[in-house]
């Protein structure tokens, strides 16, 4: 069979052939402009779907290494401060040194305490030491300093410091400022809540008489008038004093109102318990939890005990057929994982149905700093430096009140504490006092250390981490290469052949396209 070829037919031949040349060509001259072998996905579609995978990972390997960067800049700054710390705590033993000796005169005492008082306030400052405008040591609190200087009160008797502690009014509040020392001395205590007192603002050289505001704060409390300073203690507190005539500090009760820093950031001790029902009962939690526990009362017979279910994933699965126990008060005892919920049964009793969510607060600033790992870049000021802050008393979920932070059970390793003692023992001439000091001056340097050890264990880490996620980036990349990038030497190769053909096309072309029976007639 003889098929007609007509010149339309001929022309749209030559074209689509020219087109397809073309088109070749330009693809592999897009190819050499952009050096990658994969420009769209129609290019290779597999190729084209691992690409994709590979810049996701590249993505999130450099978010991983600014978070990196952000890690060692918080890190290496606490480090620094740490060590500036602990430099100055040694400077500071010194000076305690020195003046807890026999031989060093009252006049030397107070010149030691000048200096003192002095590197008590860089200590502040060091405490309150920021990266990039946020606060290294406040917990999550970073738009805030961590500490404020204030007063606080050290006393020689330990029945009236355990006394501070007891409900209905627990701990003491200090308004005013002094730049000294103010000696307190209890004198009698016959009249009820109202002990008499003298106080002394220039270490005992001349002496006051003290007294109390009208009307009194609260009906649990009363404010002590000390010149520039009014402290308001409880009932308790003041009747428990012991009076003394003598100016022997240790005989009777002495209070020292010296410096001491208040930290204001937040921390992982507080717990709050949000109550669900109709009943009124309340709750308080204690205990160390990693995260929220919701609590539901399934059924609950008058006397009790109760049957509860507790759930740590949100509700999501619950642990059920629990039975609640008493505490040393009698109140209803649930335990559940990382420590108890104990309740209130003053305003109702449980019913069944009433829920309880357990949420731990959290100061911790978390950065991820690889696929697997993540760090804490900051600090809760008050478990390093120590100082006073605000907790709640037990069994009494509305009163809050300034305690001084402890470490072990105990006042020792507290940095801020132990330096405002040592002021106030200093501008009093108390040697004796002076020599306690020591010993928790190496305690509070030695946790001041230990913080710093493990501020050096993450930038380790935070190294390591570095190194694995360039290393992790390298690869990626090279596979990314592998896939995308376009091979030069066989790209150039491909060109010269496909423009070497395109011009063929076209010489032919335009011969075919003169060709014309009528160029024969």
């Amino acid at each position: 069979m003889v098929m007609r070829v007509t010149q339309q037919t001929l022309y749209g031949s030559v074209i689509r052939q020219n087109n397809a040349s073309l088109a070749k060509l330009m693809e592999t001259n897009n190819q050499a402009s952009t050096q990658k072998r994969i420009n769209a996905p129609s290019d290779d579609p597999n190729g084209a779907v691992q690409v994709l995978g590979t810049r996701t990972d590249l993505s999130q390997l450099t978010q991983y290494q600014r978070n990196i960067d952000t890690a060692q800049g918080w890190l290496n700054q606490a480090d620094s401060t740490l060590t500036s710390v602990s430099t100055l705590v040694t400077t500071i033993k010194e000076q305690a040194e020195q003046a807890a000796t026999g031989t060093v005169s009252q006049e030397n005492r107070g010149e030691i305490a000048s200096a003192v008082r002095q590197y008590f306030e860089q200590l502040i400052t060091m405490a309150n030491t920021t990266y990039n405008g946020q606060s290294l040591f406040a917990g999550q609190k970073t738009g805030d300093e961590a500490y404020t200087m204030g007063l606080g009160i050290t006393s020689n008797d330990d029945a009236f410091t355990d006394a501070l502690d007891d409900l209905p009014a627990p701990g003491y509040t200090i308004k005013g400022d002094s730049d000294s020392t103010i000696l307190v001395q209890f004198t009698d205590n016959t009249t009820p809540d109202q002990p008499a007192f003298r106080y002394t603002t220039d270490g005992g050289s001349t002496w006051q008489t003290g007294s109390y505001a009208t009307p009194p704060p609260s009906a649990d409390t009363e404010t002590l008038q000390l010149g520039s300073v009014s402290m308001t203690l409880s009932h308790a507190a003041l009747n428990s004093v012991t009076p003394s005539a003598d100016t022997d500090d240790t005989d009777g009760t002495w209070l020292w109102i010296r410096p001491t820093a208040y930290y204001q950031g937040n921390t992982n001790d507080d717990v709050a318990v949000t109550y669900t029902g109709a009943s009124g009962v309340t709750g308080t939690a204690t205990g160390t939890f990693s995260g929220n526990v919701q609590v539901k009362i399934t059924d609950a017979p008058a006397g009790g005990p109760y049957t509860y279910s507790y759930s740590t994933d949100g509700g999501s699965t619950w642990v059920d057929g629990n039975t609640s126990g008493t505490n040393a008060d009698g109140n209803p005892a649930l335990p559940v994982p990382g420590g108890i919920l104990t309740l209130d049964e003053t305003l109702g009793t449980p019913a069944a149905g009433d829920q309880f969510l357990i949420r731990p607060s959290t100061a911790d600033i978390t950065i991820g700093i690889s696929p697997t790992d993540s760090v804490v870049v900051n600090g809760v000021g008050k478990d390093i430096f120590g100082g006073m802050y605000q907790t709640t008393a037990s069994n009494a979920s509305t009163t809050s009140y300034n305690t001084a932070a402890t470490f072990d059970g105990s006042v020792s390793g507290n940095l801020f504490e132990t330096v405002g003692k040592l002021v106030g023992y200093l501008e009093t001439n108390n040697q004796s006092g002076i020599q306690e000091c020591l010993d928790a001056l190496t305690d509070s340097q030695n946790q001041v250390l230990v913080t710093a050890a493990s501020v050096g264990a993450k930038e380790n880490r935070v190294s390591s981490a570095g190194t694995m996620v360039t290393t992790l980036t390298e690869n990626a990349t090279t596979t990314l290469s592998n896939v995308e990038d376009a091979d030069l030497t066989t790209l150039i190769t491909k060109l010269s052949e496909q423009e070497l053909a395109y011009q063929a096309v076209l010489k032919s072309s335009s011969m075919v396209m003169n060709l014309s029976l009528v160029s024969y007639i």
